[in-house]
């Protein structure tokens, strides 16, 4: 019998070869995800019951501020399509809640699906600049956007006092199950449901040819077109959806703090900015990315707003805290930014892959000649 390798005897040896990490052909160990999604969901739905009001609402901030991580991931970190004006589709969610609840007696939670649709609404139309510029110049454009929403909302928008800032009140964002959970306890319950169920979609999203269809024009956008996908119904579908995420979380802000303000000209801007940080430090086209970045944002947010805390002590500059917060902020971020350039997620990943490396045993090579001698 002959002992030479045809390219069929490769290919079919490399077919049988395992990837490096796996057993069988399965994902390693995967009881361990099913075991910490379980003690997750466990740990959420007794969080409420175990922590007073004030620091279940800052827990419900993290959650609207993962929704609008994961709107701005679904375009720049996956589709490639850099935005920093998330924070005036934040605003139009925000907004749009606060004027049917105040103004026209809604009920709260059914206006969270009208302010996606509203805001995903607004994206499709400022996704018609992305189809002719990119990069920077949509950053720009992008910037621009955020800039001028509390111009355009201050000019149409009038509250108490004739100034654009509206306030539900207490009752218009009360528990509709009194019975069982507290209004705080509610507001979280309807914050954590949402994003279970906002990232599923999310998960679901990219696991799709639609999902396969954003990344491929982000990677290769010429052959992405030459295989026949629609690059520009693409950039205006994921443009879109960001939007809508970031209108629920904005819709979430007003239910959670009671409030829609767009004083402030800036505040748009720098939400769109929390949102890009957020994005980046937890971990850009990853599904988890967003929940790490905000929970970090959040907890460095409370320590250099508070001088009391820990963090402030440590530097010593525990009264001078809100004029030296950027900094101790911006300081962090070029700290982290430098030592897990891929966030703290793709960091994670990163030692992962190595211990499990370190303990996968090579594959044995598949036999592909005749152990017969001649």
């Amino acid at each position: 019998m002959s002992n030479q390798v045809t390219p069929d005897d490769v290919s079919g040896a490399a077919a049988n070869e395992p990837l490096p990490g796996s057993t069988m052909g399965r994902a390693p160990f995967p009881w361990l995800r099913a075991v910490a999604a379980v003690v997750l969901l466990v740990v959420a739905i007794a969080l409420p019951y175990s922590i007073n009001d004030e620091p279940l609402n800052v827990v419900c901030q993290v959650l609207y501020l993962a929704i609008a991580a994961m709107g701005l991931n679904l375009l720049t970190g996956f589709n490639g399509q850099v935005s920093i004006g998330h924070g005036a589709f934040f605003g139009v969610g925000a907004f749009a809640s606060a004027i049917l609840v105040v103004d026209h007696g809604w009920t709260f939670e059914m206006t969270i699906p009208v302010a996606a649709v509203v805001a995903g609404l607004v994206g499709a139309v400022m996704a018609i600049p992305a189809l002719r510029v990119k990069g920077l110049y949509l950053a720009l454009i992008t910037l621009g956007l955020a800039v001028l929403f509390p111009v355009v909302t201050t000019k149409y928008v009038k509250g108490s006092g004739g100034i654009a800032l509206l306030k539900p009140t207490r009752s218009q964002v009360s528990s509709m199950f009194p019975d069982i959970w507290s209004d705080d306890q509610y507001r979280y319950f309807v914050c954590l449901g949402l994003v279970v169920l906002l990232f599923l979609l999310a998960y679901n999203l990219m696991q799709s040819r639609v999902g396969r269809s954003i990344i491929a024009v982000r990677d290769q956008e010429v052959a992405a077109s030459t295989v026949g996908i629609d690059v520009a119904r693409v950039k205006v579908l994921t443009f879109a959806v960001s939007a809508a995420y970031a209108g629920v979380a904005g819709s979430l802000s007003v239910f959670v703090l009671r409030i829609a303000d767009a004083t402030n000209p800036l505040v748009y801007f720098q939400l769109s900015i929390e949102f890009l940080i957020a994005m980046v430090i937890g971990g850009s086209a990853t599904i988890s990315g967003p929940v790490v970045g905000a929970i970090f944002l959040i907890l460095i947010r409370r320590q250099t707003d508070e001088g009391t805390d820990f963090l402030p002590r440590l530097l010593g500059v525990e009264d001078r805290t809100e004029q030296l917060a950027p900094a101790l902020l911006g300081g962090i971020l070029i700290v982290l930014t430098y030592v897990l350039p891929e966030g703290l997620v793709g960091g994670f990943r990163k030692l992962k892959a190595k211990a499990l490396q370190g303990r996968t045993p090579r594959p044995v090579a598949n036999a592909t000649t005749d152990p017969t001698p001649n």
